[in-house]
């Protein structure tokens, strides 16, 4: 009997290469790779990479050495980096980085398993040459649903000929459009992809270059992998894309995310729906409806400000000012004043001057934001921004960047302890003897927001359970809150 083929993926960067790691994985277990959680123990270690800033980019790197340095001490014969830096450098970082066995594109994920097995045999497979993936859909949003472009997480390309036994735990293809999917984690918080690309063009964002313009999932592939999802244990899902506010645009229908929440929450088992990456100058009087009103839907909102001073902001080829911004969460918490939301900056952009930072330290002291991330301008290749004049000098940027990450640490703090007193319904995510029961409550998301440790809980309590609780204490943008009751799903009601 043949030893079988062992395989560990390794994810960098966002929920959505995290999403395209279970689709990859969903495809080799198909196709009879076994799947190890620790590269040493693989045959082939996968580095699903990032490639979206300078860090995360060296973070990459330094995965693909780590395990390349297994070669030599572990079972692992072989590295491959696949994701948005593959896809982004394609051979000039195979020719950079000859640690890497492979340098795998998007339009490689449909053979990935032939492609790994070449590499394992001891084969090469040509790393390809980048081009701008918005080329390769038609200009019109509506034309764009047909064309046969390599769209991870869409499964557009799900073999037709994929067993009908599959193995347990991977997602069936159950349609033209429905990826297979392996869950390579037991967390009760999953991801569904609802769309990739981006129309967008702001001049600091290199992003649409190698993810390619923006086309949606139809309903019925995301309410199909939801049900998949549920029917594993997840109990909240996280939809994620480049640019939520859009979905449907392609599909005819620029409301068709209101539509779909709805559906989502009532999937059985599913108790929390999460949405992310949402665009201020898009945000729709009936989207926030849906958002603050729909049972089981979170009131939380990601909205990309990046900055709020009208002169940056047209520089960065985006729209609005502090006060529309300002308004924009009047509304929000107008309809929910229990709403979550969080938000993203850059300074140090080119052109900035000190009355700008002045303006966006206005709008964060009166924006009352649940978490923030700041980021310092710095050029990313391909992109507008990088021809810019006017750019400031690294000590400036340096300074600017530690000045506002200290004011939204102050704010975000000052925010939690605002919750004081609030109940709030924490999803349970670990229950650990050392650092006690753990979750997050609906205004914080995975892995950015925070989260919230819970007192007084019965024993037993399981991760995946629902509970009401009621804030007691605040640490940084981390809640303590005090257990009041478990909340029972309608199949659990007696």
């Amino acid at each position: 009997m043949p030893q079988r083929r062992t395989v560990a993926l390794v994810t960098l960067g966002c929920a959505r290469n995290e999403v395209d790691s279970e689709e990859l994985a969903g495809r080799l277990a198909a196709d009879g790779w076994d799947l190890v959680e620790d590269a040493g123990d693989a045959d082939v270690a996968v580095v699903n990479t990032c490639g979206f800033v300078d860090a995360a980019k060296k973070d990459s790197v330094d995965a693909l050495l780590e395990a390349n340095d297994l070669k030599d001490h572990g079972r692992t014969q072989a590295v491959v980096a696949v994701g948005c830096m593959a896809e982004r450098y394609g051979k000039e970082l195979a020719d950079s980085l000859p640690e890497a066995d492979g340098v795998l594109g998007f339009d490689d994920y449909a053979d990935i398993s032939g492609r790994l097995q070449t590499i394992l045999n001891g084969g090469s497979v040509e790393a390809h040459t980048p081009r701008d993936r918005r080329q390769l859909l038609p200009l019109s949003p509506v034309e764009r649903q047909e064309a046969a472009v390599a769209l991870p997480g869409h499964g557009q390309e799900a073999p037709s000929d994929a067993p009908e036994d599959l193995p347990e735990g991977v997602a069936p293809a159950s349609g033209p459009r429905a990826p297979l999917r392996r869950r390579l984690d037991t967390s009760p918080v999953a991801s569904v992809k609802l769309a990739s690309g981006c129309d967008r063009r702001c001049s600091f964002c290199a992003i649409p270059s190698f993810r390619g313009s923006f086309i949606s999932r139809r309903p019925s592939d995301v309410l199909g992998e939801t049900r998949w999802l549920a029917e594993q244990g997840v109990k909240e899902i996280m939809l994620v894309s480049e640019n939520n506010t859009s979905y449907g645009k392609d599909l005819g229908d620029i409301r068709l995310l209101e539509s779909l929440l709805p559906s989502l929450a009532e999937v059985d088992g599913i108790e929390r729906v999460r949405v992310s990456y949402l665009q201020p100058a898009e945000m729709r009087p009936g989207l926030i409806e849906v958002l603050t009103s729909t049972p089981k839907v979170a009131p939380y909102f990601d909205l990309s400000f990046q900055h709020s001073a009208p002169d940056v902001l047209r520089a960065m080829r985006r729209f609005g000012d502090t006060d529309r911004f300002l308004d924009l969460l009047e509304q929000i918490r107008t309809k929910a004043p229990e709403a979550g939301v969080r938000s993203n900056f850059i300074v140090g952009f080119p052109g900035e001057r000190e009355s700008d930072l002045a303006e966006l330290e206005r709008f964060l002291n009166a924006a009352r934001l649940d978490a923030v991330g700041v980021f310092g301008y710095s050029d990313e290749e391909g992109t507008e921004a990088a021809t810019y004049d006017a750019k400031l000098a690294p000590d400036t940027v340096a300074e600017r960047l530690a000045h506002i990450s200290r004011l939204a640490e102050e704010l975000t703090a000052q925010r939690a302890e605002d919750r004081l007193g609030e109940t709030v319904e924490v999803l349970v995510e670990s229950v650990d003897g050392d650092d006690g029961v753990v979750g997050r409550a609906a205004h914080q998301a995975p892995e950015t927001d925070g989260q919230t440790a819970l007192t007084g809980v019965p024993e037993g309590l399981a991760p995946g359970r629902m509970v009401t609780a009621k804030v007691v204490a605040s640490e940084g943008v981390d809640l303590v809150a005090h257990f009041v009751e478990i909340q029972h799903s309608v199949e659990e009601t007696p």
